[in-house]
């Protein structure tokens, strides 16, 4: 499984591509989706266009993206959410399984815990990917995302053939 984490920004967008096999994650590629200041309409078309050549390189199957949270500044969570859209927008159009999780679940499942900072989630991710340097703050928080699918998927996939396993043994 090919997975697409997505840290939006109407600024600054992450992204990382990671293959996603039996618990065991491969990184592929990551990087930002730059767009500077200027015209909100415009930032977005290009963050847009920026994921589009993404996923039509990289064939990715999901989209893993942070959920929504309460922000202290509106405006900054109004932009946010713009920014998430376009990533919804981009990944839909291009038939991709939309998966969210919250900001905690993704820092849990890289780091070991949810409030972990910034530097903290660079390391972990550096370090579970086997990376040769530490991602930037964007790139590695849409590892993160992407990460956090793979162990989730990985672990509902082991649970549901224990759960099948179990159901068959109660049949004998």
């Amino acid at each position: 499984m090919r997975v697409l984490g997505v840290d939006p920004g109407t600024v600054i967008t992450g992204w990382g591509i990671i293959d996603c096999k039996g618990g065991k994650l491969r990184h592929v590629a990551s990087g930002v989706v730059r767009v500077g200041r200027g015209e909100l309409g415009g930032r977005l078309a290009a963050i847009y266009q920026g994921l589009a050549e993404i996923i039509s390189r990289h064939t990715p199957t999901i989209l893993s993206l942070e959920r929504n949270f309460l922000a202290t500044n509106v405006q900054s969570a109004f932009r946010l959410g713009e920014a998430r859209g376009v990533a919804m927008a981009v990944a839909a159009a291009a038939d991709l399984t939309i998966c969210e999780y919250t900001p905690a679940t993704i820092k849990k499942s890289v780091v070991g815990h949810g409030r972990a900072d910034k530097s903290q989630v660079q390391a972990a991710v550096s370090r579970l990917l086997g990376l040769a340097s530490v991602p930037r703050e964007d790139e590695a928080d849409a590892l993160a995302a992407a990460a956090c699918h793979g162990f989730r998927d990985g672990f509902e996939s082991k649970l549901a053939r224990a759960l099948a396993a179990g159901a068959a043994g109660g049949r004998r």
